[in-house]
């Protein structure tokens, strides 16, 4: 009997320290399942070369997030469009195959409407004003307004003031624009200002504008002037007029689904590392500008500054008719408060 009780204890203590071993198992396991599901490995996808500034500042966002997130977070960078041009890769991004991505404010207004605002022209006076109607809180909310189309914004960079660089003669009035072939984005504001100012809309990508000066396929073509040296058009357009029709900045978007799966604090971490790009990418854009005129400058180009105001006064009825749209009269709105 004694024996008998002795086994029965061994046989229970034994069942105890097996249930107490599968438990540190099944808690070690929870445990490292969480760890595995709290890791987010990134795509993050734009059509931009590893020189260009905003590139730079996309780095530094990376390298700030797996930093401060301790490898929670980890970022892929693709560029020189090897995913595919922005329309592409903001449709992937719905899609769920980029999580990350950089877009023009331009090509985002083909997806919400309301970015349309910043392809509007003189919307901002200045660069001051610029910076600072990109801080408020309207862009802010209007960061937060694009959950339902599968994105939202995390962050906007500089992309300068876009002015008209021409082959033959510069622009110095509106008048100057009549009759003119002048490349603008595949953008529908953009194309109604164009020939609000009395110029020929000619929509073509990027790529294909150098040889289109050259060739007299166009007259001329607008952006700020990187172009003239990054794209080389300084060599067959050597007329640039800081007219400063526009200031389209590019924006930093992430997939609504992966925000939905970052926690509190891995959001805050990546909203911290996009603001920082930002701050970062100013400095450099800048810089960048300013070689990129001496660059151009030894190149032949001219440099004008025309009087803005009978550009200003060309474009208003676009203005008119933009602000029929609700949200893009309350942006403008906004930003008018903001002028000094």
């Amino acid at each position: 009997m004694k024996k008998y009780a002795i086994s029965l204890l061994m046989s229970f203590l034994f069942v105890l320290l097996a249930a107490c071993g599968s438990s540190d198992s099944t808690d070690a396991a929870n445990s490292s399942q969480a760890g595995e599901s709290n890791t987010h490995n990134l795509r993050l996808a734009h059509s931009l070369n590893k020189d260009h500034p905003v590139h730079l500042a996309l780095v530094r966002f990376k390298e700030i997030v797996e930093e401060r997130s301790n490898g929670q977070i980890n970022i892929e960078i693709f560029s020189n469009g090897v995913l595919g041009d922005e329309r592409e890769v903001l449709e992937q991004l719905q899609a769920g195959g980029v999580d990350i991505t950089k877009v023009s404010a331009a090509s985002l207004g083909n997806f919400a409407s309301q970015y349309a605002v910043f392809s509007l022209p003189y919307v901002f006076t200045d660069e001051d004003h610029f910076f600072r109607s990109m801080e408020s809180d309207a862009v802010q909310e209007l960061f937060n307004s694009t959950a339902d189309e599968g994105f939202l914004g995390l962050t906007w960079y500089d992309s300068g003031a876009r002015s008209f660089y021409t082959k033959e003669t510069p622009i110095m009035h509106p008048d100057d624009l009549q009759g003119l072939r002048i490349r603008v984005m595949s953008s529908q504001t953009q194309i109604e200002m164009m020939r609000e100012l009395g110029g020929a809309p000619t929509p073509m990508a990027y790529g294909e504008i150098y040889t289109a000066l050259q060739s007299g396929v166009i007259d001329g073509a607008e952006s700020n002037p990187t172009a003239l040296t990054n794209g080389k058009h300084g060599e067959v357009a050597p007329h640039f007029s800081f007219d400063e029709h526009t200031r389209i900045p590019d924006i930093a978007i992430i997939s609504s689904k992966v925000w939905q799966d970052l926690s509190e604090e891995q959001r805050q971490i990546v909203k911290d590392a996009a603001k920082e790009s930002t701050e970062y990418q100013k400095e450099i854009w800048a810089s960048a500008v300013d070689e990129a005129m001496e660059e151009a400058k030894a190149m032949g180009v001219e440099f004008y500054h025309p009087d803005l105001e009978p550009f200003r006064e060309a474009v208003q009825p676009l203005h008119e008719k933009y602000r029929k749209d609700k949200k893009i009269a309350e942006l403008l709105d906004a930003f008018e408060q903001l002028e000094e």
